[in-house]
């Protein structure tokens, strides 16, 4: 692998990297730190402790649950990764924290407080399968039909066979279903990046 290549792939995985060590490191702060990062709708209604919209979604219940959403990232950016830079990826994972906390604050008022990136790991899958679906991908279909599915079971059955076991607490399927929802918007919002696939797909048709 030559040096440009290695440059660019370390300027590609800046954002999965930086949000590696972020939740890595909030980790390590222990429930503690959690208790002050999390999402908390006392905090937020009535204290005004605004970054808890954002970094609630950078703590976690313990470390297997963080490892299961860093796996999770990691797939992610291997499948839809490509699709935007990391500046328009930075602006969707914010935005997908925003949406996915109001909605929890407007829609779920019984929710005391919440934890996880999975929510943001939703959108972010359904905003790359939307790119690709734009970009000419008709394999993308599979995918956002796999992920409506999912998300449809959750909201009638609940959370799927095990995950709760693994995460190590309740899952929460609705903060799922409005990251899938807020992906949907972003992901038609932000133009695609052109890969090399899509020109090879574009001079067969």
């Amino acid at each position: 692998m030559n040096p440009v290549t290695l440059s660019q792939l370390r300027k590609h995985s800046l954002l999965p990297v930086g949000l590696t060590l972020c939740v890595t490191l909030f980790a390590l702060g222990g429930s503690e730190l959690t208790a002050i990062l999390r999402f908390d709708r006392e905090a937020l209604l009535h204290d005004m402790q605004i970054w808890r919209l954002f970094t609630g979604h950078l703590v976690h219940l313990g470390w297997s649950h963080t490892g299961l959403n860093v796996a999770g990232l990691v797939l992610i950016w291997a499948l839809v990764g490509h699709r935007f830079d990391n500046r328009q990826w930075s602006v969707i994972v914010a935005a997908l924290m925003l949406g996915i906390s109001f909605g929890l604050l407007i829609f779920n008022p019984a929710l005391a407080w919440y934890v996880g990136l999975s929510g943001v790991l939703h959108g972010m899958l359904v905003a790359g399968a939307v790119a690709d679906i734009r970009s000419g991908d008709k394999v993308a279909w599979l995918l956002l039909i796999l992920v409506a599915v999912k998300l449809a079971w959750e909201q009638m059955a609940g959370a799927l066979p095990g995950s709760e076991a693994a995460a190590g607490g309740t899952v929460i399927v609705d903060a799922h279903f409005y990251g899938g929802l807020c992906g949907l918007v972003l992901g038609g919002l932000f133009k695609p990046k052109t890969t090399c696939n899509d020109k090879e797909r574009a001079a067969r048709s």
